[in-house]
């Protein structure tokens, strides 16, 4: 197979023109819009496909996908309810079977164009039986797949006996990132005690931080605020991250443009994930009813970065989930009423290279020169007409070579006489 490939008639983001794409060795070597052949070089036509990086998920919990029926249904709906029913449910898998599980959601996520994810494992569980399973899972999909592991207290820091203890250990096993629950703590006082914790071990072990932050509609959850300060006190405002904050959505508007402020002195980074977050909040509301997501769009209007994950697949906390981003980017754009011409034009960075930012990875990620050669080509010729018809993937490459080809859908019959 050759090292060195051209790939022609590539339409990027951003750009009307056509362009070519020269890799060597699996590393972009040139993009520009004339690039000459050469001899004993690959030529693929892409027939002016949109290339765009690869989609990012940087919130998903790999080791709870397709649980949703191994014990009782969450017949409320809720966050909490889901928590409870998989405290009830877990600690019956071997390492192997915990391995088989995460490696059913990566292939999905990765049949759908992802590339990087950062997965949440619960290590309120003395025997790591999750957290092994993913630090083996992790060395073994390296060449293909950017894969992030977050020690997470699901069960709560403090309001789980020992719970901090684990999250310290698992710190020490190879966890790339301190989580925390805040919310689900058993008063304010010990989420913010847990919040401090997290803040505290980022910066022991050098880590990054990524804290559920108030998944609730209650509107005097406030450890976003918190969470914020710290990490701009410590300096690690672009390493830290504050996945769902949902109540944040419902503050009220003065407190929320002052934070707004101090979230772009301190660089934090803001993961919405919109299928579970609306299919979970408001459950207590009658009308008006919450939508359950943060303010994606003041985020993002304030040059903050903020970013769409899965979040969930068939678990006792979501029924659905696929690892389709472009499902989910479609649902949070919406929600968020992001359409308007020019958002539609950037919308794809919401799933692509802010979910890279938040994972810290924009040292290998992006298609420029001198990178690694990984890009996904959808099934559009705009990113118009990508959103617009939530267009599949053709291929998935890395480092230069493919990870799979999909054949696009031909339509044949008496519609034809429509074009």
């Amino acid at each position: 197979m050759s090292s060195t490939k051209l790939f022609k008639n590539v339409r990027l983001k951003g750009q009307k023109e056509l362009t070519s794409i020269l890799v060597e060795d699996g590393v972009f070597k040139k993009i520009s819009a004339d690039l000459p052949e050469q001899a004993g070089c690959e030529i693929i036509d892409l027939q002016g496909q949109l290339v765009i990086p690869p989609y990012v998920d940087p919130h998903m919990h790999l080791d709870y996908v397709f649980t949703a029926g191994l014990g009782e249904e969450n017949g409320s709906g809720t966050l909490f309810e889901g928590i409870q029913r998989w405290s009830e449910s877990k600690g019956h898998m071997t390492v192997e079977q915990m391995k088989e599980r995460i490696y059913s959601g990566i292939r999905k996520e990765m049949l759908n164009g992802v590339q990087a994810i950062r997965t949440h494992i619960d290590v309120t569980d003395p025997t790591f039986t999750g957290l092994k399973a993913a630090l083996e899972v992790r060395d073994e999909v390296n060449d293909i797949l950017d894969l992030q592991i977050v020690a997470f207290p699901q069960e709560g820091m403090y309001a789980y006996k020992g719970g901090d203890e684990l999250v310290e250990e698992a710190l020490k096993m190879g966890a790339d990132c301190v989580g925390a629950i805040p919310h689900f703590e058993l008063a304010r006082e010990f989420g913010e005690k847990s919040v401090h914790k997290a803040i505290g071990l980022a910066v022991k072990y050098d880590k990054l931080v990524d804290a559920h932050c108030d998944e609730t509609d209650d509107t005097q959850s406030r450890f976003l605020e918190l969470l914020n300060a710290l990490a701009l006190m410590e300096g690690i405002g672009t390493r830290t991250t504050a996945s769902h904050t949902c109540s944040f959505g419902s503050a009220d508007n003065s407190y929320a443009f002052r934070m707004m402020k101090l979230f772009k002195k301190s660089g934090i980074n803001f993961i919405s994930c919109p299928t579970e977050n609306v299919y979970l909040e408001g459950r207590q509301d009658t009308y008006p009813k919450r939508r359950g997501i943060t303010r994606v769009k003041e985020l993002y209007d304030n040059g903050i970065n903020v970013c769409f994950a899965q979040d969930s697949m068939s678990d006792p906390w979501y029924p659905l989930g696929n690892g389709n981003m472009m499902m989910i980017l479609d649902h949070g754009i919406h929600l968020a009423q992001m359409m308007s011409p020019e958002e539609i034009t950037n919308d794809l960075d919401l799933v692509t290279t802010n979910g890279a930012i938040t994972m810290s990875i924009t040292d290998r990620y992006g298609i420029e020169e001198g990178k690694p050669a990984n890009f996904i080509v959808l099934d559009a010729k705009s990113e118009f007409e990508a959103i617009c018809e939530r267009a599949g993937i053709t291929a998935s490459v890395r480092h230069g070579e493919y990870l799979f080809e999909k054949i696009p859908a031909k339509v044949t019959g008496a519609i034809d006489l429509l074009k």
